[in-house]
């Protein structure tokens, strides 16, 4: 059904189609739309869910592990400062495996205090365990966080998934998006280590040298069979509903000699920015990572990159920079653009292509 509303809708729409049984939520901008109307949904009867607001977003997680380690579906949505709030529960739902799904609305960290969008809450969480997903639109939100719960609870991920959306340029956009028919898609939960309450015993969560690093090595499987399971359930929907994904969507890259890459709203910036240059006559194309955890094998051999990051990692550079240095054995030309929702236009992005070299670094807006 065809649906005009924000990014924040969307997320909330979606959740009350995957019907949890737990939502556990503490406000915070820009992300605070998406739990009010979960919560209207479930003062109105449109959604069977217990609803717990709760006096922290460290406690909304907290309550979420405690709901999931009983079998149950479970969501929650925080935002920059709440999300880093969240860090040690972060870190504990992922090495519980406990399949929970959260919208985190992206926005810069303080001080200074600013309220736009910027990756670094998120990035800076990229070790916790937790897959995490870049939507792009209020469509993709939507649809990115419905199938977060079935690849969440596959048997062979169990770990939680991170929906993350640009605040206020995602989150408060208004575009139209269709909704689905939710009923078949998402198979019951099953988590074969849910706590038993009818068969009652004791739990134990020390680990000694011996042991630990296998619970670490769990972590890891799971996240490596998420891309397995990623490209079934997006192929699976793809089918049902007719919307397609890919870990990374790609435009016009079929004979680019240069490629934009970048994540979130960016993405359809770069794609105006490729037709321009290609007018000028240069090859360019562009591709947008949605999914930043699992990390995506990317084939950039032969071709010139340009990657724009909208964060920092002090005294390192450019996490996805690095990220696909690393990954990919490229040399980028790094662009910190972005920050604090700094506008970024697709005539903007033009510029960095131009004035690129290899493995160098420019922040736009920046004399230095």
């Amino acid at each position: 059904m065809l649906t005009i509303g924000t990014g924040n809708k969307a997320v909330a729409l979606a959740v009350r189609d995957a019907k949890p049984v737990v939502v556990a939520a503490y406000p915070i901008t820009p992300q605070t739309e998406i739990v009010e109307e979960i919560a209207n949904y479930v003062t109105d009867g449109s959604m069977d869910a217990r609803y717990i607001p709760v006096e922290s977003e460290h406690s909304s997680m907290a309550a979420c592990i405690g709901a999931a380690a009983t079998g149950v579906r479970t969501f929650t949505a925080t935002s920059s400062h709440g999300l880093v709030y969240m860090c040690e529960m972060l870190h504990m739902s992922a090495g519980a495996r406990l399949p929970i799904v959260m919208a985190n609305a992206n926005r810069a960290l303080g001080p200074g205090w600013n309220i736009g969008a910027e990756h670094s809450d998120s990035l800076s969480m990229r070790d916790t365990g937790w897959l995490q997903c870049y939507a792009g639109t209020a469509q993709e939100a939507y649809d990115a966080t419905f199938m977060a719960f079935r690849i969440a609870e596959h048997a062979n991920v169990l770990l939680p998934v991170m929906i993350n959306l640009d605040g206020f340029l995602l989150t408060h956009i208004t575009q139209p998006f269709d909704t689905i028919d939710p009923e078949g898609f998402l198979p019951p939960t099953n988590t074969p280590h849910a706590i038993d309450t009818h068969h009652p015993g004791g739990y134990g969560t020390l680990t000694t040298g011996s042991e630990h690093f296998k619970f670490r090595w769990d972590i890891e499987r799971g996240m490596r069979n998420s891309v397995a399971v990623i490209r079934e359930v997006e192929e699976a929907f793809a089918a049902r509903y007719d919307r397609r994904y890919k870990m990374v969507e790609e435009y016009r890259c079929e004979d680019a000699e240069v490629v934009i890459i970048a994540m979130g709203t960016l993405g359809k910036e770069m794609e105006v920015a490729v037709d321009i240059l290609r007018k000028e006559g240069v090859r360019a194309g562009s591709m947008r990572i949605r999914w930043f955890r699992p990390f995506p094998t990317i084939d950039l051999a032969g071709r010139e990159v340009v990657v724009i990051d909208r964060d920092y990692s002090f005294g390192f550079g450019g996490i996805l920079a690095n990220e696909l240095r690393a990954k990919c054995g490229c040399k980028p030309f790094s662009v910190i653009a972005g920050l604090g929702g700094q506008d970024v236009t697709y005539e903007d992005i033009a510029s960095f292509v131009r004035m690129r070299t290899e493995n160098g670094e420019h922040w736009f807006g920046v004399d230095a």
